[in-house]
């Protein structure tokens, strides 16, 4: 017991303290002007304005620009409002300072939260993503910091209990953080997966061979390609800048599904995920039972697999990291409103979701994704992408498609991870890709 008490204190009591369902906690701003938060330049994304009269009112001065990720302080609390309670209501201001308020009987002011948040790149995503639902989450590969994370359609925080009816009434899911508690089918970004159980499987995946037909029939079950494009011989790394359904359709058929339940696994499918934000687990199913169909369907990112933008990231960025999956964080570091230091927070392993040489074998079939195949619009001068394209149906008649985009940027020394997904782009024109190099374009 005493040394459960110990470990209680020292480890588990933030967490308990911090956590929404603790009414105590906003007590507390009965002492303390409630905390800054600000970007990793030290722009502010949310503040108190104390008035005149002594009342005090949240302001976020870029409105809908981080609402989910910054979140709200009314009705309620979400985002870093909610995970970074405690230290906003918590004053690290020297003892004098302190002491002087109390006897003043003024509030002291809480500490500031520094994220690792990116101005330029937020404003770019947001821009990027315009007027459709979806998500962007972009983090840095080395590191793990976490620095965009965009969420579609969105809300003003500045108005949200003036907005409350109308915004939790909405079909609209506004206060639904896509990036993260958002699951869509994978379409062919999947085939990533596929890929590397087939590595796995087969020393000798370098001299795999298909030819596309533009088609292919077994039991009954008949998938095709994009536009039934004919993609002719290809090997394992055409068949994924091309991204053919119909050879990957055909790995499928190959592989040892235990072995697939193991891979999904292993890159934190059906499992928890390192998140400081609620999220949804993306979900694998396929088992022995399964239909052929059903593992042709499942090897191209269709059947019943679902996945997160964010979690999609993490993959991403463990690819170009040489497998490993570096903690994603979101809070840099605690300050107090004088600038002193309270709290640091550093980079550190997770867990390693593959070898470095199965990470660079789909680090070269990623890069010639860009290069000669599905994604080659992100082809640039100043930067070199490595990325998946997908296009994942979501209707019954095939119809409706989602868009998506993961990848990574210039691959010889990583640097951003990225992942996209734009609802119901099928027939608008609009992309995942050209979300991603309206993004790029800006940052570089």
């Amino acid at each position: 017991m005493m040394g459960y008490l110990v470990y209680f204190n020292v480890v588990k009591s933030k967490d308990i303290i911090n956590s929404p369902y603790n009414v105590r906690l906003d007590s507390m701003a009965d002492r303390v002007v409630r905390g800054k938060i600000l970007d990793n330049e030290g722009n502010v994304l949310a503040k108190t304005e104390v008035h005149e009269d002594g009342s005090e009112s949240r302001s976020y001065p870029y409105g809908k620009m981080f609402a989910h990720v910054v979140g709200y302080d009314s009705k309620g609390k979400s985002g870093l409002e909610s995970t970074a309670n405690f230290h906003l209501l918590t004053s690290n201001a020297n003892f004098m300072e302190q002491f002087v308020h109390e006897l003043k009987e003024e509030k002291n002011i809480g500490d500031n939260v520094i994220t690792t948040l990116d101005l330029t790149l937020q404003e770019a995503a947001y821009h990027a993503l315009g007027d459709y639902k979806g998500a962007v989450v972009i983090t840095e590969v080395t590191t793990g910091k976490i620095l965009a994370m965009v969420s579609k359609p969105d809300f003003d925080p500045n108005t949200i209990s003036e907005d409350w009816s109308e915004i939790a009434n909405s079909s609209g899911s506004m206060l639904l953080n896509r990036a993260t508690q958002g699951t869509y089918p994978p379409g062919s970004i999947f085939k990533l997966v596929t890929a590397l159980e087939y590595i796995r499987e087969n020393k000798a995946y370098n001299s795999y061979s298909y030819t596309c037909e533009g088609e292919i029939e077994f039991e009954g079950t008949v998938i095709h390609c994009a536009k039934n494009r004919k993609h002719g011989e290809e090997d394992l790394a055409l068949s994924l800048a091309n991204s053919c359904n119909t050879s990957f359709s055909n790995i499928g058929l190959s592989l040892n599904i235990s072995g697939m339940q193991k891979t999904a696994k292993g890159l934190l499918f059906n499992t928890k995920l390192p998140s400081l934000f609620p999220y949804s687990q993306s979900k694998f199913q396929l088992d022995k039972e399964d239909s052929s169909s059903e593992v042709m369907m499942t090897a191209i990112g269709q059947g019943e697999t679902l996945v997160s933008p964010y979690h999609m990231v993490l993959i991403a960025s463990a690819i170009g990291n040489g497998g490993i999956l570096m903690e994603p964080y979101l809070v840099d570091r605690i300050e107090s409103h004088t600038g002193a230091s309270v709290e640091k927070n550093m980079p550190k392993k997770y867990t390693e979701l593959m070898t470095s040489q199965e990470a660079s074998v789909l680090k070269d079939y990623m890069l010639k994704v860009v290069e000669n195949g599905t994604a080659s619009a992100l082809k640039s001068e100043k930067y070199v992408v490595a990325g998946k394209t997908g296009t994942a149906e979501y209707s019954s008649d095939k119809e409706k498609a989602h868009s998506w985009f993961m990848g990574f940027t210039n691959p010889d020394n990583p640097d951003l991870a990225i992942s996209i997904v734009v609802e119901s782009a099928d027939n608008s024109g609009m992309s995942a890709v050209s979300v991603a190099k309206k993004i790029l374009n800006a940052y570089y």
